[in-house]
């Protein structure tokens, strides 16, 4: 098995990128979903949320209000470490559990939007890392996912810089580039994968 830790900003493009390694054959552990999974309607994890940062953070329906929440921890730095703690351990748990259950010669990527803030690039065999310049982060977030501008440059404020991803990153992805190109780009990386991935199985004995 090849870990590989998909890691970039917010708003850089990981999900593309992702999306485009599992068309090639990669086992996708996607972090954001999987921290989604476990702050659902009725999971301990969601509990504890309430528990720290009151009702106000549930939407009617009593699911986590995701944008409110949000609100509130990425204008403070204790607050965005108190769900942090509570957060981080149960996506781990979790995550560990999908890796165990592919096979033993796939490819598995995980999607973890925070691997560099971390410390996290030395639990994988490969780090790669998405970049685009602040301003495409900036447009995707209040274009595509409708936020703020003053939330997404909170939410980026957050994040490490571009030069401390670079440090642990083992291949970088330049998603500033029209679609064509990231494909041609993702394709090459793919193969690198595989190439990696079988040079570190065991030979057969003889």
């Amino acid at each position: 098995m090849l870990k590989v830790g998909l890691t970039g900003g917010i708003g850089a493009g990981k999900s593309e990128v992702s999306r485009l390694l599992v068309e090639r054959g990669a086992v996708l552990i996607d972090a954001d979903r999987i921290a989604r999974e476990v702050v659902a309607p009725g999971t301990p994890g969601l509990a504890a949320v309430v528990e720290a940062f009151g009702e106000e953070v549930l939407a009617a329906d009593g699911s986590l209000d995701r944008p409110r929440l949000g609100s509130v921890v990425f204008a403070d730095a204790a607050k965005l470490a108190t769900l942090n703690a509570i957060v981080h351990p149960l996506v781990g748990a979790r995550s560990s559990e999908l890796e165990e259950a592919a096979a033993g010669d796939a490819v598995v990527v995980h999607d973890v939007p925070l691997l560099t803030e971390n410390g996290l690039a030395p639990l994988y065999d490969v780090v790669i890392v998405v970049e685009a310049s602040p301003e495409t982060q900036l447009d995707r977030l209040v274009r595509l996912r409708g936020m703020t501008e003053e939330d997404a440059r909170a939410r980026m404020a957050t994040q490490a810089t571009p030069e401390q991803r670079r440090e642990i990153a083992d291949i970088v992805i330049d998603n500033d580039v029209p679609l064509a190109d990231l494909e041609r780009r993702v394709k090459d990386v793919w193969a690198e994968l595989e190439r990696r991935s079988q040079a570190s199985r065991p030979s057969p004995q003889e």
